[in-house]
């Protein structure tokens, strides 16, 4: 127990000492290098997509982390230039009555993949390790036991063939208030910042508990969690992508060259005179 205990706190301290060296080792990296970065890496997702589809493969990825720590975005930038039909985001919402009543786990089940998708969940079965544990909505006994079935759970994934992926996004607490801050006064963002995020944004600490359980509870040899310092959203977003591509084996797939063929002539065709509705071209 004293080992587990140790176990825990040196988790902890070891994310608190990354996020320090995180935020003060390097610059912010700068727009224009990041974006030459991202459109490389774009191209990589896009063989990526392809060989999933080609092969049948069934990748699920997590995502999980405070409020503010940028899964959202680092969310955008996997899936900015992929199909939806492949790369499907899910991220659901409060559930319902029935869905309260019920298995937990059962709620979560139909957006696993099939094969030839990837499924991204902008958070997932771990709200009940996080949030719910932590804002009250669900008892001390029903999240310990999730804590306790989750393993076997995943593994159950895994072994149907899935690819799971898991990333927390680790912000520190200056950075958490910059950003929540900002949203308050800017109407991009307002519909960020939700009730539930103000009340969630003062029990900094029952929620770095939570975590600490959650990882030492399920960090597991078949499904590792994998903390990504997220104080600089720019190189979060690199590091993440860069991790995900080495952990999925692929191949470019071979193609044909493309060629747009010659259209065909117009014939007998004539443009209607019709009153078309033209929307205002007002820029």
């Amino acid at each position: 127990m004293k080992g587990n205990k140790r176990k825990k706190h040196k988790a902890a301290a070891d994310i608190e000492t990354a996020k320090a060296v995180g935020s003060q080792s390097k610059e912010r990296l700068k727009g224009k290098d990041y974006d030459k970065e991202l459109a490389r890496l774009h191209v990589e997702l896009v063989k990526l997509q392809q060989w999933v589809v080609h092969k049948g493969i069934k990748v699920c990825i997590v995502f999980e982390g405070r409020d503010g720590a940028g899964k959202g975005g680092t969310i955008k930038a996997i899936t900015e230039r992929v199909s939806p039909r492949v790369f499907r985001v899910v991220a659901l919402p409060s559930p319902t009555e029935r869905e309260k009543s019920q298995m937990y786990s059962q709620r979560y089940l139909p957006y696993l993949p099939a094969a030839g998708e990837v499924v991204i969940f902008d958070r997932s079965w771990y709200n009940r390790a996080g949030v719910e544990r932590v804002m009250g909505f669900c008892t001390d006994e029903q999240a310990r036991r999730f804590l306790e079935v989750t393993p076997a759970f995943e593994k159950i994934m895994i072994e149907a063939g899935i690819v799971l992926l898991k990333y927390w996004l680790e912000v520190s607490m200056d950075e958490q208030t910059r950003r929540l801050t900002a949203r308050i006064d800017d109407g991009r963002k307002i519909w960020k910042l939700s009730p539930m995020d103000l009340k969630s944004y003062s029990r900094w600490y029952d929620y770095s508990r939570a975590r600490d359980e959650m990882f030492e509870a399920t960090d597991t040899s078949w499904g590792p969690w994998y903390v990504a310092i997220s104080n600089d959203k720019r190189r979060a977003r690199l590091n993440i992508i860069t991790h995900l591509l080495s952990k999925i084996p692929y191949e470019e797939v071979a193609r044909d060259k493309v060629k747009l063929p010659k259209r065909q002539k117009p014939g007998s065709y004539r443009e209607p005179d019709y009153p078309f509705k033209y929307v205002p071209e007002k820029f």
